[in-house]
């Protein structure tokens, strides 16, 4: 004969037996519906992330643009005065008069800045983009113009920065620096469509300044190899140059005199304030520039920090 349970059992048994309250069952299944849709929330946004807030433009007159549509302000500019760039003066007027006119709303044209290493093509871009601001200021007005380099790799998200730059009140100067395209490189198709020639154009606000070692911003055995190889040589090299006509305003730099060269050292020396003697002078630069077989401003500034390096000269900026 079974004994009978103790009260202590049955109760435990009863606990064992009985089912979730409803309220429970609600609260369970509350946390596990936010749970996945939490989850899918998080996928979404990744799928389509929100919009990019508008950059701050008024922080600064200088940008590097990132592929990642990102402006990079930059609080000092690595430039020259317009003063220490000896030996182009007609090429240096052109483009600061090409300069003013786009900062006055006026048409302007994109330009090209090419030919011989290390004679200003930068820094003559980067000295008319101060230069004109500074005339803004000098006459009480904002400065209107805001440079923005872009690197030569990330030519082909171009686009997205004249998006930024067509939807902004100022004026920008999009610069890319040593411009050139290799063999297998087709991201000057890009650039041919946004400087001329693609559905919606340049923005009237931008206008594009690259320099080159190059006329035609290509190798010349590219060119060389169209001309033996193509079906039709002829339709192929103008497809290859085509892109240098989207610049309406070329600027030929072509290597510096004896006297021109020196006369960029005793600019600087005058300007930084080195106590040198001219005969010495003359004689230290023109070695110096044997030595490195070649003649120009780049040349110029490497043998001014080795002479004030020497001397104990600290070379202030601009």
């Amino acid at each position: 004969m079974a004994r009978p349970k103790s009260k202590s059992a049955a109760r435990l048994a009863g606990k064992s037996t009985a089912k979730p309250s409803r309220k429970s069952l609600t609260a369970n299944m509350s946390a596990g519906n936010a749970d996945v849709l939490a989850r899918i929330a998080d996928a979404l946004e990744r799928l389509a992330p929100r919009p990019r807030a508008a950059p701050d433009l008024t922080i600064a007159d200088a940008y590097v643009w990132h592929p990642d549509g990102h402006l990079a302000p930059v609080p000092h500019v690595n430039r020259v005065g317009m003063s220490l760039l000896q030996g182009i003066d007609r090429v240096r007027d052109m483009l600061v008069e090409n300069t003013e006119r786009f900062a006055k709303g006026l048409p302007a044209n994109n330009a090209l800045l090419w030919g011989a290493r290390g004679m200003g093509k930068s820094s003559l871009v980067k000295a008319s983009h101060a230069a004109i601001n500074a005339t803004f200021a000098r006459a009480n007005k904002s400065a209107p113009l805001k440079l923005v380099e872009i690197h030569r790799e990330d030519i082909e998200s171009l686009p997205e920065l004249m998006t930024i730059a067509r939807a902004s009140s100022f004026r920008f100067i999009v610069f890319c620096d040593d411009l050139s395209f290799d063999n297998d490189d087709t991201s000057y198709k890009s650039l041919k469509a946004v400087l001329d020639g693609g559905v919606e154009g340049r923005p009237e606000n931008v206008i594009f300044y690259a320099t080159s070692n190059r006329r035609h911003l290509m190798s010349r055995d590219m060119i060389e190899n169209e001309r033996s190889t193509g079906i039709n040589p002829g339709e192929a090299v103008e497809e290859k140059v085509s892109l240098s006509d989207r610049f309406g305003l070329w600027l030929g730099f072509h290597r510096c005199s004896q006297d021109e060269f020196l006369a960029m050292v005793e600019g600087y020396v005058a300007h930084h304030k080195i106590k040198v003697s001219p005969d010495e002078l003359r004689r230290e630069a023109l070695e110096w520039s044997t030595t490195r077989g070649s003649r120009s401003g780049r040349v110029a500034w490497q043998f001014i920090q080795e002479l004030a390096g020497r001397l104990g000269v600290m070379l202030k900026d601009d």
